[in-house]
């Protein structure tokens, strides 16, 4: 199936810092440890050898024993596991949050390069070994933004009332969403699968950890792909040093706030994705999940009744240190600590984030992981393709945003030039001789030489612009079928990855829509993926 690339800032769709950073600009590496190339993963291999504890190895392999004890786990993933109590096993690792179904596409995306760039590390450095991890964001809180998935054109939502950590939500009301998500399938093979995936992860599991967890291991098993969830006992233990410094000093407070004045200064105007809190922890229980803060000189849990005073803090964290749940500042740091992590691979907005993080490993000695930007990808079909030539157009066209698209194609095909250029060049000419007799004449003329310019470029600019909106009508009939087809590679105006759901391209290709992404995408490229599926 061929594919095709185009440049990240050629899209339109990413920020200046990304696009800047895939450059290597010189004002953004005081933010970033390393970046992403092949050559440079050696010296991370080396600072994360020496910086990453035997005992942190054991603990990390037990943990995830515990969690995958109820799971058909694959060969490769249990050798993985395995892998990981050596001192040459180094992990790649991705986070997402607990979509319903997987939720956007780029789900997919960044698990696959993840693996991936596993398969290339192994290839370049044959004495290591390369773990890929998918980090369920199984603390998160906010349910909203989790619990739906579009499904050609319908979006298919579950609706409940839910509290505190989302991994810990049970599955009431899935049954329904089941049944629905089946009727809106048909009869086939890949239909089949679907539907047989859906209700066995969230009708058959008990929460939606687990309802996630078997989903992906359904997927992505035979890759050795292994899933952690970081709302565990043992792993928050070996976390524990870094929440009690949270919890007396405030350092990831202190450095953050540091390192945004110092993006702020830049003369492009980066915008900051997060701002540190003073304390950056919450306090997770049954149902709960609510901010700590410092006040009155006790610590209080907002929104309860809960309070402690230094010493009683500190002996719940000894003694309950899962209960201690970092937020987007620290949660980083968290990984970091209990993973012999080498990469992590994000999206933008992932990555803009993380920028702002590195004073604060700095700070806690932790070494900080080189970040990569996630593969991203236009999955086109045989059809798209075939109007796409018919219409004249090429794939980076139906990047422009849609007025920009439906002018461009207006001129393309109008029988009448539309462009007034010439028209305006000579106008402006015959203005530079009538400046230049005004000069010679009477000065005070100058002004209204000027005034008359402006007005009859700006008539001519409306003649244009009335000739194009009079082409327009000509060309409705075209012009529809452009509209039509950007509407379906970019839904709602937007990247398709970030509006689609894997369902719609799983029904039609089955595995091998998988496949074809595990054989194209590559993450070290640095591009766009245009990828035609036939």
């Amino acid at each position: 199936m061929p594919s095709d690339c185009i440049p990240f800032i050629d899209t339109n769709y990413f920020s200046t810092l990304i696009c800047n950073y895939l450059d290597e600009k010189e004002q953004l590496k005081p933010f970033y440890n390393r970046f992403p190339n092949l050559e440079n993963f050696k010296s991370q291999i080396d600072e994360k050898r020496v910086s990453f504890q035997e005992q942190s190895r054991t603990t990390l392999v037990s943990s995830l024993k515990k969690h995958y004890q109820n799971v058909d786990v694959s060969t490769q993933t249990k050798k993985n596991i395995e892998a990981l109590k050596d001192g040459n096993t180094f992990t790649i690792t991705t986070g997402h949050q607990l979509n319903l179904f997987t939720g956007p596409l780029y789900f997919f995306y960044k698990i696959i390069s993840t693996i991936n760039l596993c398969k290339e590390l192994k290839q370049a450095y044959p004495k290591q070994n390369f773990v890929p991890i998918y980090w369920m964001a199984t603390e998160d809180h906010d349910f909203e933004e989790i619990n739906y998935f579009n499904f050609e054109g319908k979006k298919i939502r579950w609706n409940r009332n839910a509290s505190g950590a989302v991994g810990e939500l049970d599955l009431e009301g899935l049954e329904q969403i089941s049944e629905l998500f089946g009727s809106h399938l048909n009869t086939s093979k890949n239909a089949n699968e679907l539907k047989k995936l859906f209700k066995y992860a969230y009708t058959k599991q008990n929460n939606l950890t687990e309802a996630t967890k078997y989903m992906v291991n359904e997927l992505f098993s035979e890759t050795g792909l292994v899933i952690l969830d970081g709302n565990d006992r043992e792993l928050k233990r070996l976390f524990s040093p870094y929440v009690k410094d949270e919890l007396l000093n405030q350092t990831s407070f202190k450095k953050v706030s540091e390192t945004n004045q110092q993006i702020n200064n830049l003369p492009e105007n980066y915008k900051i994705q997060v701002n540190p809190r003073e304390i950056n922890l919450f306090y997770i229980t049954k149902n709960l999940r609510e901010r700590i803060v410092f006040e009155d000189d006790k610590y209080k849990v907002l929104n309860t009744e809960i309070v402690w005073d230094l010493s009683e803090i500190t002996k719940v964290l000894l003694e309950h240190p899962e209960r201690f749940s970092p937020n987007v500042i620290l949660r980083p740091l968290y990984q970091e600590v209990v993973l012999p992590n080498l990469c992590y691979i994000g999206g933008g907005g992932e990555l803009a984030y993380w920028f702002q993080l590195k004073s604060n490993f700095e700070a806690q000695q932790v070494p900080f992981p080189m970040l990569l930007l996630r593969n991203s990808a236009l999955i086109v079909s045989k059809k798209q393709q075939d109007k796409l030539e018919k219409l004249e157009l090429t794939i980076s066209d139906l990047f422009l945003n849609q007025t920009d698209l439906i002018e461009k194609v207006t001129r393309k095909y109008s029988e009448v030039d539309i462009d007034f250029s010439n028209q305006k060049a000579f106008l402006k000419k015959q203005f530079e001789d009538l400046y230049e007799l005004a000069k010679k004449t009477d000065k005070s003329f100058l002004g209204a030489v000027s005034a008359q310019e402006v007005k009859q470029i700006k008539g001519l600019e409306n003649l244009e612009k009335r000739l194009l909106k009079a082409q327009k009508r000509k060309l409705k009939e075209i012009l529809d079928r452009v509209v039509i087809l950007q509407n379906e590679l970019f839904p709602n105006q937007s990247l398709q990855e970030r509006q689609a759901n894997f369902s719609e391209f799983y029904l039609e290709y089955g595995d091998q829509f998988i496949q074809q992404l595990m054989l194209n995408l590559q993450p070290l490229k640095g591009e766009f993926l245009i990828l035609n599926l036939e």
